[in-house]
């Protein structure tokens, strides 16, 4: 059993700002942010080598987007706990990233409980299961 406040988190997006101020919050949270990755197949070789508690995932990114990624990381480890963040505007996005494995998801802006609420409830199992 994972303690929430002990969370390994990879973060993936292309914005070195996101990535600044997602690793300052997570952090701040008392997260461990054990890796960054700018695209998804960055996204897919760090979730091999590092298998993070919950990865932070962008959508719209180069070389390979979120969702892509999202769905390679779900079909070979299906338990991965992901939580997409994404802008206003990509709602149909969200649903597709949801339909292949996603846990939730923040909107940009984000606030720090925003974040913490979406990592909580991703690290939640089925109802019939305990936490992480």
């Amino acid at each position: 059993m994972v303690k929430l406040a002990m969370l390994r988190v990879l973060v993936v997006d292309d914005s070195p700002i996101v990535v600044r101020k997602l690793k300052s919050l997570l952090n701040t949270i008392g997260y461990k942010v054990i890796k960054t990755a700018e695209n998804g197949k960055e996204a897919i070789e760090a979730y091999k080598e590092y298998k993070p508690d919950v990865v932070t995932m962008d959508i719209t990114m180069p070389e390979m987007d979120g969702i892509e990624a999202t769905q390679a990381i779900i079909s070979e480890f299906p338990d991965a706990r992901i939580v997409m963040v994404t802008s206003h505007g990509q709602e149909r996005m969200v649903l597709d990233a949801l339909k292949a494995g996603a846990r939730g998801y923040v909107l940009k802006p984000f606030q720090q409980q925003q974040v913490y609420e979406a990592i909580q409830k991703a690290c939640k199992k089925p109802v019939e299961l305990n936490f992480c």
